[in-house]
């Protein structure tokens, strides 16, 4: 009996195993794909999208409240107030992390109404972001 018990955990311990691995592979993949073609050092490719007018007055999660002059990004680990630059068709922005989010599947960035219209970035799009150096 505890021989088919033991071989067991063996064959639970190494389906997880297998999991982890396949997980990673996949992950490292999806990384790979998303920094193709050359790009300047420190610039990052993401896909954005507009969180819209829908938006507005709503509270962030950094303490602010959403207006339709608002210039910055959602996103769901820089800091809170951490400056960026974000291009867009040849057009750059410096902004700020205004909120978490976002909350939708594959897509790393939301930005407000604003910064959208600033970038003229209309749906989801590819966007190049880079943090901003301090002056120090």
């Amino acid at each position: 009996m505890k021989a088919n018990l033991a071989l067991r955990e063996l064959t639970l311990l190494g389906v997880a195993l297998l999991a982890v691995v396949g997980v990673l592979a996949f992950t490292e993949s999806r990384r790979d794909a998303s920094h193709s073609g050359p790009q300047p050092e420190g610039a990052y490719s993401a896909l954005a999208g507009s969180s819209g007018p829908a938006a507005f007055g709503r509270h962030t999660a950094c303490g602010g409240v959403l207006a339709p002059d608002t210039v910055g990004v959602a996103h769901p680990t820089l800091p809170c107030g951490a400056q960026i630059f974000v291009s867009y068709n040849g057009t750059t922005v410096l902004t700020q992390v205004v909120d978490r989010g976002p909350y939708t599947i594959g897509r790393q960035f939301d930005l407000t109404d604003a910064l959208a219209r600033k970038l003229g970035l209309r749906g989801v799009q590819t966007i190049t972001w880079s943090y901003a150096r301090s002056g120090g």
